[in-house]
């Protein structure tokens, strides 16, 4: 194998650290509300997970507002806003292209909330006790 072959690996570790580093930066354009969007600044907004592709062209940005208030008018937001977000992660990442932005609301808390109330149904706890 020469020097400039990678194992896939390898390519897929880039890939996690290279997603991870784009959510930091989203997080902490969002928390310094250095985006000129009046929703944006007023509302805390969580970056819960960056899913890169293996050519590190495109990235699905989940993200959850605060409380999930607003969430249709936060991700409208974001969404009016992503030529802005491109360009400082391309600047900050140095990466020969910025990867394009796809913001997506997080369903994992709301997932991992019916299956909580599930656990905590009558019948189940019954059947976990025994």
């Amino acid at each position: 194998m020469s020097r400039n072959q990678s194992t896939k690996e390898q390519q897929s570790v880039r890939v996690l650290k290279v997603g991870e580093r784009v959510r930091h930066i989203l997080s902490e354009l969002l928390a310094r509300g250095e985006a000129h969007d009046d929703v944006l600044r007023a509302t805390s907004v969580s970056v819960t997970e960056v899913r890169m592709t293996p050519d590190l062209r495109n990235a699905k940005v989940y993200v959850k507002p605060l409380m999930g208030e607003d969430e249709e008018v936060v991700l409208k937001a974001l969404r009016t806003n992503t030529a802005f977000f491109q360009r400082e992660v391309a600047k900050r990442l140095g990466l020969k292209f910025a990867p394009k932005l796809n913001f997506q609301p997080d369903e994992s808390f709301d997932e991992a909330s019916r299956i909580d109330q599930l656990l905590n149904d009558p019948k189940v706890v019954r059947d976990l006790d025994s």
